[in-house]
């Protein structure tokens, strides 16, 4: 487990690479602003993985899979990631 909360945070290099991917050209991001955007998706990936967590020990599993991370998508009402994380995982 992490010592300190900022040991959960994504890289900045990812986070950075992710934001210019996803703005149009021309558009800056504050420094701020891409902390907390980091911070939000080190959020994002830890509720996923307890969600997903939730279902492998239902089915009394302690390995995560495919199927557990789709069905936390879909528990935490992201229905709209299902289709896009199914076709990326064929």
């Amino acid at each position: 487990m992490a010592e300190r909360p900022e040991d959960l945070n994504l890289p900045n290099a990812v986070i950075t690479r992710i934001i210019k991917e996803a703005l149009p050209d021309g558009v800056n991001i504050s420094k701020e602003a891409r902390s907390a955007i980091s911070r939000a998706a080190s959020v994002f990936v830890l509720y996923a993985t307890s969600c997903a967590n939730n279902f492998a020990m239902k089915g009394k599993r302690k390995t995560l899979n495919a199927s557990d991370v789709l069905s936390a998508m879909e528990e935490m009402e992201f229905q709209r990631f299902i289709t896009p994380l199914k076709e990326a995982l064929e």
